[in-house]
């Protein structure tokens, strides 16, 4: 079965206000007839759940840049087989928080891991489901890990817990990333009141729609 769904998939630095959003978006999407299935990386099965739980775990500062890609990369490959094809071939519009650029941003940009073999990696993982839109909501490193400050600190992740350095060169790999594919990127400001980055986001969906599938079907098969 041909897929037709749409893929849609959500970026951001830490506290750039993505659950929040894909949220707001769901429901309005569900209110003009889509169906809509959200989902997250690392995590959306049994399988990918077990490997975040082991990604994110402060105790394993250890983990090494390279095993750290790979697991995600596990946990990535999983969900595509299990929930992200399956959601497209029937018509599905799938939102994600966090896909393949995060890869790419964390352990490339962030890490300093070669890109290429990242790219070799999540080529490998996701079998061509390249999303048809991915919706990046940019907010200073500063500002988003302030954001999470004013939750309970003790439950930052290990990813949460990098130094402002790092997440500054998480940040500037989106953007770079974004600047390079602007035809698949949606860059939204996050440092505005929540209502005017949900209405950008609603903006460039429909946008979207109204372009149809032929596009994102043809970049499935590259």
């Amino acid at each position: 079965m041909p897929e037709s769904g749409l893929l849609i998939t959500f970026e951001g630095p830490e506290g750039s206000g993505k659950t929040t959003q894909i949220r707001r978006l769901q429901g309005w999407l569900e209110g003009r007839g889509h169906t809509v299935h959200v989902t997250r990386e690392p995590g959306g099965t049994p399988i990918g759940d077990a490997i975040r739980a082991v990604l994110l775990d402060p105790h394993y500062r250890e983990m090494s840049p390279e095993a750290e890609a790979l697991l995600f990369s596990a946990a990535r490959a999983q969900h595509v087989d299990q929930v992200i094809r399956p959601g497209l071939a029937e018509g599905i519009t799938v939102l994600c928080d966090r896909y393949a650029d995060s890869t790419m941003a964390y352990q490339g940009y962030g890490r300093g891991l070669d890109l290429a073999s990242l790219r070799a990696i999540t080529a490998f993982a996701i079998r061509g489901a390249v999303p048809d839109l991915t919706v990046y909501l940019d907010v200073l490193a500063a500002a988003g890990l302030e954001r999470k400050q004013q939750g309970d600190q003790a439950e930052w992740n290990r990813m949460e817990r990098e130094a402002l350095s790092f997440h500054e060169r998480v940040r500037l790999g989106f953007l770079q990333m974004a600047a390079q594919e602007p035809h698949r990127w949606l860059v939204v400001d996050a440092s505005q009141p929540p209502d005017q980055v949900q209405e950008a986001i609603r903006s460039g969906v429909m946008q979207r729609l109204e372009v149809g599938d032929e596009a994102g079907d043809g970049r499935r098969q590259q």
